[in-house]
């Protein structure tokens, strides 16, 4: 983008060509008064006064320096300039400290601003992720590599199954902890397929984001990368946890189950929340605290196995009034295998697209019912329609969050040869994603460790 394009006119523009700047060059700014270092960044072309430049500073923040005939504009150093080489794959190794491995799928934990054009853009090397966060060489000796550069709503899941490939590599290499940067948008529903396909861990598993990139001064980046690094390489667990802020300020972090967290907010800072039961650990600056008991300990003589196959022919729907059963219809003309629906209250569906779901369930797609309630847990025997359901066969999902039981369905269809192996494994925990009890006080927003 040319300094034209990005809003630049007259003599502000004149000054930064005379000087040779470009969008993202460090440039110096001297004034009557002192002077103003920083980023040259793009400006708003409606509305704006014509006579200001737009720089980042080092603490973050964009300020507009006013530039008139007496200022002087000097470049300090052309973007890029001056950076060592990125690598594929870093290490850093001090004794005495445990090893994680730092596997980076994407996201805004691991973006940073493109000063070219103002937009947040994944990073495309392990060196840009590590850099942000260089005290993790106080915490652990890092192996990062990039798996991949994927904003979340991209992920597809052929892409889990390339996770879950690199991270039994990685501890079959030995590492104490592995730990997953992810986009937060599908980082819940990353964590269940993870859950589900890394069998008999041996040592943690921690997907990790952000809700704000490493570029500006409220980012969550940092602190939720150092806490899930603790958690995987020294918590006394082997299982799949998904790690971020545990309030809006940076007091805590929270390690939830993977199949049973939620992002439940669009920008805060502690958007995820555990749903039907409490986290797991808190870590903060006393360290490491048990919440509840994890599904197993750490035991580093146990076996991997990797399950990491995933069927994409099942579909998620929601019910609500008015809805047609030709959507059914069309599930069922397309070859899908499977049908999550997410019911209302205990797990109901409009009596409307019942001879759908009954046509579904002839046709031998496997029909499972959760809630679009947060908290609480499906029970199909209370009232008729939820009793008629059941008697065509759609297999009712307890307490289990509609995403995972998505994720679930997929793996299950791609891993058991028969249908009623299948049907039974839906409604057994396999990994943590239903509860044999609702808890009554996880729910309405409560934040367990506070």
């Amino acid at each position: 983008m040319s300094l034209q394009d990005s809003g630049y006119r007259g003599l502000v523009l004149r000054k930064l060509e005379e000087a040779n700047a470009q969008l993202g060059d460090r440039i110096r700014i001297s004034l009557k008064d002192g002077e103003v270092t920083g980023i040259l960044m793009p400006r708003a072309q409606i509305g704006a006064d014509p006579d200001h430049a737009v720089i980042k500073m080092d603490n973050g923040y964009n300020i507009g320096v006013r530039i008139d005939a007496q200022v002087t504009v000097s470049l300090v150093q052309k973007a890029g300039a001056g950076k060592r080489p990125s690598s594929r794959a870093t290490a850093v190794e001090t004794p005495g400290l445990p090893s994680v491995a730092i596997l980076s799928t994407g996201g805004t934990i691991a973006s940073r601003v493109d000063y070219r054009t103002g937009a947040v853009n994944p990073a495309l090397t392990a060196e840009d992720l590590y850099d942000t966060v260089p005290e993790l060489k106080e915490h652990a000796n890092v192996r990062a590599k990039v798996i991949m550069s994927v904003l979340s709503e991209n992920i597809h899941p052929k892409d889990w199954t390339t996770i879950a490939g690199a991270v039994a590599l990685e501890i079959r290499r030995g590492a104490d902890g592995v730990v997953i940067p992810h986009g937060t948008d599908t980082l819940g529903v990353t964590s269940a397929a993870m859950a589900f396909a890394l069998q008999e861990l041996p040592v943690p598993v921690v997907l990790v984001g952000s809700q704000r990139s490493s570029d500006r001064p409220s980012s969550d980046a940092a602190l939720n990368l150092i806490g899930a690094t603790e958690i995987a390489c020294k918590a006394n667990a082997a299982e799949v946890m998904l790690a971020m802020h545990g309030e809006p300020s940076d007091s805590f972090i929270l390690a939830h189950r993977g199949t049973r967290v939620r992002k439940c907010h669009t920008s805060r800072r502690d958007a995820f929340q555990s749903v039907n039961c409490s986290p797991i650990f808190r870590y903060d600056s006393a360290g490491i605290t048990e919440i509840s008991s994890p599904i197993s300990r750490r035991d580093t003589t146990r076996k991997i196995r990797l399950k990491p196959d995933f069927d994409d022919k099942v579909v998620l729907i929601k019910t609500y009034p008015g809805i047609s059963e030709g959507m059914i219809d069309m599930i069922v003309d397309a070859k899908y295998r499977g049908l999550v629906i997410e019911g209302t209250g205990l797990g109901h569906a409009p009596e409307r697209i019942h001879s759908s779901i009954r046509r579904a369930i002839d046709a031998g797609v496997i029909v499972a019912m959760t809630s679009q309630c947060i908290w609480g847990r499906v029970n199909m025997n209370v009232y008729r329609p939820g009793v008629e359901l059941l008697q065509m066969g759609v297999i009712p999902c307890e307490d289990m969050l509609p995403e995972t039981a998505l994720v679930k369905l997929m793996w299950l269809l791609a891993n058991k040869k028969e249908t009623d192996e299948v049907r039974t494994a839906m409604t057994q925990s396999i990994v943590g994603e239903i509860g044999t009890r609702t808890e009554l006080s996880a729910g309405a927003g409560r934040k367990e460790g506070e």
